[in-house]
């Protein structure tokens, strides 16, 4: 039935798009498959500035910044962004590998990751930097290294507004917010954010580290060795933490939303998000928060500490994001562009408002006289005059 129902689609199908023909039972559907064609991109990530065809595409492409993995597999609980990455994943465990290498016949399971090995037969490197000729073998690389030279750091985290120029390191930036702490001294147990903290803080064990490592080097017996790739720790309990990396595990899973964390610790503090409770409390005001950092951006309202300070003007700043978006002022950059026009603005949410110009939308409405505008200072500079 459902078949049968598709196919009378067909015949009900009226709206035809003039440029390539395809036919369409809606309008809104035809507009909306005609901003492919006129390479309008109406939908625009109010934190980076990259503009979308569809709103779907847009609403994928702010996983990048919540960190939201909404697609989860099954067998390991590993959560992704988009259905396609989850797809790829669960051939880890099918151990399906169906793009191979005529070179070697090495399998990988998919075609990136063999697109990425050939480079070793082949030694080619055809993307190159314009500014510096630096040589990549792909083109995703080349487009990495370009932030370098433009200080573009599109991955903003949500929570304070600092900016990477790498998903990886805000990945690493997001455990500040999470109290997730994946990296475990396994003389004490305490656990830190990062691997160099956690380096500084084995000093402090210094008599007992240096037995450890002494003893270690005379008697090296059953180490606790790494399946996958072949690293060795001194306890189970390490090794068990090291092997999350490869294996994706995260048996810690938020029961309201379904996000899973490698660390008890971690999940709790997340949770604190739907049950509302708010243990960090402003000592100043009645206000609380989930997280103790979101509480320390609080209170310098309160105190008036604004650690973050303009070396060119000496303005000052409460939160590192509004002085990378101050500096412009002085630097004259312009990250955020027109994906119509090419006219470049400071601010994502100027791209935004611009794009109005392009698409028609005017969302500022006046109830008496119903008069309609693009821009909220011309709504609120109208002097209403009703029919």
């Amino acid at each position: 039935m459902k078949a049968l129902n598709r196919h009378k689609l067909q015949h009900d199908q009226k709206y035809n798009c003039e440029t390539c023909g395809r036919m369409f039972n809606k309008e809104g559907s035809l507009r909306s498959h005609e901003l492919v064609h006129a390479k309008v991109k109406p939908f625009i990530c109010t934190i980076c500035g990259q503009g979308f065809t569809v709103q779907q595409s847009l609403v994928s492409h702010r996983r990048i910044h919540t960190g939201e993995r909404p697609y989860m597999c099954e067998t390991c609980g590993k959560g992704f962004s988009q259905s396609g990455q989850l797809k790829m994943h669960e051939r880890v465990h099918s151990e399906e590998k169906a793009f191979k290498c005529d070179k070697c016949q090495k399998a990988f399971r998919n075609p990136g990751t063999l697109k990425l090995h050939q480079v070793v037969h082949t030694g080619d490197k055809p993307y190159k930097c314009n500014i510096c000729e630096r040589r990549f073998g792909l083109a995703v690389n080349l487009k990495r290294h370009h932030l370098i030279h433009t200080g573009m750091k599109p991955y903003v985290c949500v929570v304070c507004g600092k900016g990477f120029n790498q998903r990886s390191i805000l990945k690493g930036h997001m455990q500040v917010h999470t109290g997730e702490k994946p990296f475990m001294c396994d003389i004490c147990g305490k656990t830190f954010v990062y691997n160099y903290a956690l380096k500084n803080h084995m000093l402090t064990h210094d008599g007992v580290y240096k037995q450890r490592l002494k003893t270690s080097l005379e008697h090296p017996r059953n180490p606790q060795r790494c399946d996958v790739c072949g690293k060795c720790y001194s306890s189970v309990a390490s090794l068990k933490l090291h092997k999350q990396l490869h294996t994706g595990e995260k048996p810690f899973t938020c029961e309201v939303c379904g996000k899973a964390f490698a660390q008890k610790s971690a999940c709790t503090t997340h949770q604190k998000v739907h049950t509302g409770e708010k243990s960090f409390k402003c000592a100043w005001c009645p206000k609380a928060f989930s997280l103790a950092n979101s509480l320390r951006v609080h209170e310098r309202i309160h105190t008036g500490e604004k650690p973050y300070k303009c070396d060119s003007c000496g303005m000052a700043f409460r939160m590192s994001g509004n002085l990378k978006r101050h500096k412009r002022v002085h630097t004259g950059e312009k990250p955020f562009s027109c994906a119509v026009c090419g006219k470049r603005f400071g601010q994502a949410n100027n791209v935004k408002a611009h794009m109005q110009v392009h698409t028609g939308v005017k969302p500022y409405f006046c109830q008496k006289c119903g008069k309609r505008f693009a821009y909220v200072r011309n709504f609120k500079d109208h002097k209403c005059v009703p029919c």
